[in-house]
């Protein structure tokens, strides 16, 4: 007979083994950390954690169990469970021990392993994918949302005179005040933006006159070479948040709130993307120097595609290595009558663009072409967003993601490495504790996933992918 849970009183949490995406089970992370394991017992939640589930980035059965965590064996722990919890998608053979009308919440990636999906199917095992939890209704930070009405506020001029195609846009640094500007930029189609050392000289800079403006915040750039002046004196345009902040920022923050009414949906709830760009960056920095040794860092020619959440962590990590000059590409930019002028002679190019699930496999945005002609022999390109053969990435290169087994492969020359799905080299066992977080939130905080689906909020409703049986 199928079990029927209403309220979870029960929770597995299962060890990482490998499985469809974590061949070799060089995924480490748990899911859940000792301390939070706590919260969820203090929440009168029964909490079983199979043995060694946490060793892989340093958590001990021992710390399981101060927190009044429940040990089983991995032959135990699928038993009778009424959620079961884990970090990446099941093993196949996982899948036979569950209970039929359970539910299996981890990162499922439902589209890009379709036998394992009709498997849990079959199996009437309710799915909630992770990766597919999103906030609702939005909710946007005060620091995001000066951002974006900072940038509006300095591009309004252009639209108004339709002359914003023809805009050069280049922002000063990077920050988190930065971020909304920059992400608002992308998606207003200016001729080209890009993200610039505040140590550059006023020789170094590439765009001045009135077809250019150099966004910045004062709080942070001080212009010590004064640069800005020499920039008026050219009448290229410059605009200060830190100065429209002081004065109409919190009406202006007031204002959008007041006519923008917020969306459904808004970001994932779980999720560590900003970390996904830094690996990923970070990542593809090392293959550089290895491959091009001789090439001076800060003088390279760094693209990426993309202005999201895993773009602007790739664009954190660039910027604090010291690149120049960083290129970031919106839909415009990337359009195939353009985006090769931005990937000719490209030293590394980062994907951090999404495209939506009927133009996967159709429409690439890096094609082998690009590899063949346009990108120099011993550039990097990285993938960060990935996919399989059912479910492809906007690299046409790129037929199924790589992982730690097999990290990159050469074609025409260039290194490709496709890094979705891996664990963040260096940063695994501090992304499994921001995980963990994110989930006792989902579980009993805002979202209360803890009472069962017939009460699942919009935002985790929409990543039930699988049921409800």
């Amino acid at each position: 007979m199928p079990q029927t849970f209403s309220r979870y009183s029960s929770v597995a949490l299962v060890k990482e083994i490998e499985s469809p995406e974590n061949p070799g089970g060089l995924e480490k992370r748990v899911a859940l950390v000792p301390n939070d394991v706590g919260q969820l017992v203090a929440a009168g939640i029964k909490v079983y954690v199979e043995i060694g589930a946490g060793e892989g980035v340093g958590f001990s059965d021992d710390e399981y169990l101060k927190n009044n965590a429940i040990m089983q064996t991995a032959e135990q722990i699928y038993k009778d469970k009424a959620l079961i919890i884990k970090f990446k998608g099941p093993a196949l053979a996982s899948i036979e021990q569950m209970s039929e009308g359970c539910t299996l919440l981890c990162m499922a990636h439902f589209n890009s392993y379709p036998d394992r999906a009709k498997m849990l199917q079959d199996r009437r095992i309710n799915v909630i994918a992770m990766e597919e939890i999103c906030q609702s209704p939005k909710r946007d930070s005060d620091e995001r949302i000066l951002g974006r009405v900072a940038m509006n506020t300095a591009l309004t001029p252009f639209f108004k005179d339709n002359t914003i195609g023809g805009l050069r846009v280049r922002v000063i640094g990077w920050s988190e005040r930065l971020r909304g500007a920059i992400n608002r930029c992308g998606n207003r189609s200016p001729r080209s933006l890009q993200i610039i050392q505040p140590s550059l000289s006023f020789e170094q800079l590439d765009a001045t006159g009135e077809n250019a403006l150099y966004f910045y915040d004062s709080k942070s750039f001080k212009d010590p070479q004064g640069i800005l002046q020499k920039l008026q004196a050219l009448k290229t345009h410059i605009f200060d948040i830190n100065d429209f902040e002081n004065e109409q920022g919190q009406q202006a923050i007031a204002d959008y709130q007041a006519n923008h009414s917020p969306a459904q949906f808004g970001l994932r709830r779980i999720q560590c993307l900003h970390e996904t760009g830094q690996a990923g960056a970070r990542y593809g920095m090392g293959l550089l120097a290895d491959s091009k040794p001789s090439l001076n860092k800060a003088d390279l020619k760094a693209v990426i595609l993309g202005y999201g959440n895993v773009a602007q962590g790739a664009l954190d990590e660039l910027h604090q290595q010291g690149i120049k000059n960083i290129h970031v590409l919106g839909r415009s930019q990337t359009a195939k009558s353009r985006i090769d002028y931005w990937l000719k002679g490209a030293d590394i190019v980062i994907n951090g663009a999404e495209q939506s699930a009927e133009l996967r496999g159709k429409n690439f945005l890096i094609s082998n072409k690009h590899l063949k002609e346009l990108i120099p022999e011993n550039s990097v390109v990285i993938d960060l967003v990935g996919g399989s053969p059912t479910n492809r990435s906007p690299v046409e290169a790129v037929l199924s993601c790589s992982f730690l087994t097999d990290p990159y492969f050469v074609q025409d020359g260039v290194i490709v490495s496709s890094l979705w799905g891996w664990p963040m080299m260096g940063m695994m066992r501090e992304t499994a504790i921001r995980y963990s977080g994110q989930i006792v939130e989902v579980l009993i905080s805002n979202e209360k996933l803890i009472d069962g689906l017939d009460k699942l909020t919009p935002g985790v409703k929409r990543a039930l992918v699988c049921g409800p049986f």
